[in-house]
């Protein structure tokens, strides 16, 4: 370019900068729609052209103009897309570590913690941080040191919008990944995500966990209770995904406390069960029937992981039938206020029959020889054609499966 040509060029850029300085936000707005017209998808070297080597003053100019005026929520959207075309330009690591210097992150942060900002352009601001996060491991750090996890996660657990949602977690799954220094800071943002209130949420955060064990190594005791916790889900994909994490932590320290909590859930004390119906509210009748109900439904899918975990593992069945599997069981299928768990512990009740002729002798005898058959023949609904006085019989046979368990275990020990 000759000398001619340059200081042309320089002059052209320089009134450019000056008509954005000047321009109030209609102005503002039309020049926008030109720049993201005229160079959506160019490279670094291609801006730079196009701005006679002055695109970082710009970039600079749109990063304190989002500064100023996200609060406001001016033009946002036209200055996340402008933004963008910085940040994805191939070869633009310049624009990135100016962008990160002039707080750029920080803002975008901050935008996710704003209520009263619509959640679209919440969304934008999450598109913008996954392109600095998809420079590298220093990006991600950066994005990390900015408690970025803490507003993700936050932001994950309160959102409606399910595309705004997808795209925090395709975020976080990056962040858990090549980033060695906070990806445990990114599992337990990821483990406190599973006690809000947004099923589509919990599902999503359990997807990301399963896929960050194996980075991860051991899981921390305090995913125990989150975990075991939300089978109480009414929400079937919810439930799905607990139990396939369940599988992959079968594998980890924390299987015992797992186990151990599965088959607590199988019998839940009056005390849970209630456990709310002391606070105050306008029905309070229907508080206790909503907290009895969720207990049923975790009940339910403690009964529906048992059976998935047993079939998976020898090891595991063992396991689970020293911690009085059985008996938990035979409590669900005598639960005649929730059919899910009468189903559910039915199906992994007929496995440890077949699997241990100790509790198809119990489980015989506390049945009677013609309700065995009916549970053997179709498990899936023997437990429907129940009348009141076979219920009430079961009901009564429960409390003698533990002591017969027990004492055949005890006998077996000896022999061997």
């Amino acid at each position: 370019m000759t000398l001619v040509k340059e200081q042309e060029a320089i002059r052209k850029l320089m009134v450019f900068l000056q008509e954005w300085d000047s321009a109030h936000t209609v102005a503002r707005s039309h020049i926008l729609d030109n720049f993201i017209k005229s160079n959506e998808g160019k490279t670094e070297p291609e801006l730079e052209l196009e701005f006679s080597q002055g695109g970082s003053l710009f970039l600079a100019r749109l990063t304190v103009w989002l500064r100023m005026s996200y609060m406001y929520s001016t033009c946002l959207r036209k200055v996340f897309k402008s933004i963008g075309i910085f940040l994805s330009a191939a070869s633009g690591h310049r624009y990135l570590t100016e962008f990160l210097e002039t707080g750029g992150v920080l803002t975008l942060l901050e935008i996710l913690g704003l209520n009263y900002l619509k959640e679209e352009d919440k969304r934008e601001s999450v598109k913008l941080l996954q392109l600095v996060a998809d420079a590298g491991r220093k990006y991600k750090e950066q994005i990390c040191e900015s408690y970025g996890v803490q507003s993700l996660a936050r932001f994950l657990a309160t959102c409606n919008s399910v595309k705004a949602q997808e795209d925090v977690q395709v975020l976080l799954a990056s962040l858990g990944h090549g980033n060695p220094k906070y990806q445990n800071q990114v599992y337990n943002g990821l483990v406190a995500v599973l006690a809000c209130a947004s099923p589509r949420a919990q599902q999503l955060a359990l997807q990301t966990l399963r896929v960050m064990q194996d980075v991860v190594g051991e899981a921390p005791s305090v995913l125990v209770e989150p975990v075991l916790g939300v089978l109480c889900s009414m929400h079937l994909e919810v439930q799905h995904e607990a139990i396939q994490l369940l599988k992959v932590l079968m594998a980890r320290e924390v299987r015992p406390a797992l186990l151990k909590g599965l088959v607590a859930l199988l019998m839940p004390s009056r005390k849970k069960e209630f456990a709310f119906c002391e606070e105050p509210a306008e029905d309070p009748a229907a508080l206790c029937l909503r907290e009895t109900t969720l207990v049923h439904f975790q009940q339910a899918a403690a009964a529906k992981a048992i059976g998935v975990l047993a079939k998976e593992s020898a090891e595991v069945a063992e396991e689970l039938m020293q911690l009085k599997v059985v008996h938990g069981l035979m409590v669900a299928v005598g639960n005649l206020d929730h059919v899910a768990s009468q189903r559910h512990a039915s199906i992994s009740l007929e496995y440890f029959v077949h699997m241990f002729p100790s509790v198809e002798e119990c489980v015989k005898k506390a049945l009677g020889h013609t309700v065995f058959q009916h549970f053997m023949d179709s498990p899936e609904t023997w437990y429907t054609k129940i009348d009141p006085v076979q219920a009430e019989e079961l009901a009564s046979s429960i409390a003698d499966i533990s002591r017969d368990m027990a004492r055949m275990q005890s006998t077996e020990g000896e022999q061997q």
